[in-house]
């Protein structure tokens, strides 16, 4: 499984890739220098609940951190997996 994070403009995302075929992407807005919202996911249904998700969250989490920044989930997955772990909450803007 492959994890990607890219950034372009005003906008970032993260993408999941099994044997070249995209199998999950969660984008977001950057809204400033310190804060970006999570806007979307998405999992092709053959890849539900086997933690694509999770995985895409992560990864931007870790980018956060390094980045020193917040983040706003808009998107109702990524709000209900702050909501459900606590170790990711660091990085959420109050």
């Amino acid at each position: 499984m492959e994890i990607q994070l890219k950034e372009l403009d005003a906008k970032g995302f993260v993408m999941t890739r099994e044997n070249n075929k995209r199998v999950g992407m969660m984008t977001y807005s950057i809204a400033g220098a310190e804060l970006i919202i999570i806007d979307h996911t998405e999992v092709e249904p053959a890849y539900n609940g086997k933690g694509i998700g999770k995985q895409m969250l992560c990864k931007i989490v870790e980018m956060a951190r390094k980045k020193n920044i917040k983040i706003i989930p808009l998107c109702p997955f990524a709000a209900g997996m702050f909501s459900r772990f606590e170790d990711i909450r660091d990085v959420l803007k109050s």
